[in-house]
Parts: structure tokens; sequence; C-alpha cells
């Protein structure tokens, strides 16, 4: 009886992990699947290949064709599609107060010129150290 304990412990070691992580891939593949199916128009995806995008048409049960720009329609096989994505949010208008801030930031300050007959001062090391 002791003779058979250890390699059936082995055994459940390497077992447990194999199962489990083929039922994870499972769940993950039916979770794609389930997706795939629920796409409908106007939904904004991210394609496998990292294309961003709103599917424009999903009457096919094998593509869809998606959006990539204003006027630009692709089509794809619905396995391409990774995950829906929020939707664009346009760019806020830049306001007073950023502008202002830009504008301070930005401003240079002329270094005063030298005479014609004197040699620019250099500033000393000891007021830039403070």
């Amino acid at each position: 009886m002791e003779q058979l304990f250890l390699p059936l412990l082995l055994m459940l070691v390497v077992a447990i992990p194999l199962v489990m992580g083929t039922r994870k891939q499972k769940r993950a593949v039916q979770e794609q699947q389930k997706l795939q199916s629920s796409l409908s128009e106007g939904d904004r995806v991210m394609t496998t290949s990292g294309l961003y995008g709103t599917v424009a048409d999903t009457s096919s049960d094998t593509t869809i064709d998606i959006e990539i720009a204003p006027g630009v329609v692709t089509t794809w096989l619905r396995q391409a599609v990774r995950e829906k994505v929020a939707p664009e949010v346009a760019d806020e208008v830049e306001t007073e107060d950023d502008a202002a801030e830009t504008a301070e930031v930005t401003e240079t300050v002329e270094a005063p010129k030298a005479e014609a007959g004197e040699k620019a001062a250099a500033p000393s090391l000891e007021s830039e150290k403070k």
C-alpha cells in the first residue's frame, strides 16, 4: 500500500494544475465567443492588432465592418476583435486660465545688451548656486 502512495501523490500534483488550466482556458474561449456574438453597430472595439474603430455593419456571420476613420470602413473577421472599449471622448477646449499659464511659461527674458565698448559680464557661479 505504501508503495502506491508516492506515485499517486505525484500524479495528483501534476494532474490538478493541468485540469485547472484547461478549465480556465475553456472559460476564456467562451467569454471571447460571447463577446464576438454580442457585437452590434456603434460599439467601439479594439482588434487583436491594436486597431481601434467603431463597428459599422454586423450583417455577416463571419465578418464585421469597422469604421477606423470618418468615411473609412474596413472588413474584419469577427475573431479579430479582442475587446470592447469605452467610447471615444472629444478633447476639452482650452480655457483662458490654461492659455494664460502656457503664455507665462513660454515667455522668454531677454538679457540686457552690452554697450559697444563694454564686455558682457558673465554671471558668477555663486549667484547661480543660490
